[in-house]
């Protein structure tokens, strides 16, 4: 039984929200589900749909503040302001596409639209970055399929040493 309790930070990315022109009901529904898992919500931010301060946040909670789990809201997409993906390649040591493949394969049970997600998962150090959609039903969706195999991620992460098989 997993007892750990482990940092987190969730980065709202949307221009409308950081200007206060949106309330940040995606970033309001990714602290709800994690604060239920026992997460405990370190950070949370609404900036801009811009790829340097994404990167430059990523790079602080990882680097400085040693956040074990980051999740992103928004800009996952194919709009030209989607730049969420193009950040993560430059902050990330590795991917784990079995995150955001799982994602996209429940999303795609309820729209067509969800093979157009360019959403990925991966590793800094030792912390875990998952890029979420937008909206708060895509947050719940998505974050509701992964949750079950973050803390066995995170464990693995920091260093435990068990087997994986159960």
């Amino acid at each position: 039984m997993e007892c750990t309790i482990y940092g987190a930070g969730v980065l709202t990315i949307s221009d409308k929200g950081s200007r206060g022109l949106r309330v940040d009901e995606s970033g309001m529904a990714a602290v709800a589900l994690l604060e239920g898992e026992g997460f405990k919500i370190l950070r949370r931010e609404i900036i801009p749909d811009d790829r340097g301060r994404i990167v430059g946040t990523l790079l602080e909670w990882v680097d400085k503040e040693e956040l074990a789990l980051i999740v992103t809201t928004g800009g996952t997409g194919l709009s030209p302001t989607d730049v969420t993906p193009q950040a993560m390649l430059e902050v990330i040591d590795y991917p784990v596409p079995g995150l955001a493949e799982a994602m996209r394969a429940e999303s795609l049970r309820k729209t067509p639209h969800a093979m157009l997600s360019r959403a990925m998962a991966g590793v800094r150090k030792k912390s875990l970055i998952v890029n979420l959609p937008g909206s708060p039903g895509g947050v719940r969706d998505n974050l509701s399929v992964v949750l079950p195999a973050l803390k066995h991620g995170l464990s693995k992460l920091a260093g435990d040493p068990t087997d994986c098989a159960t």
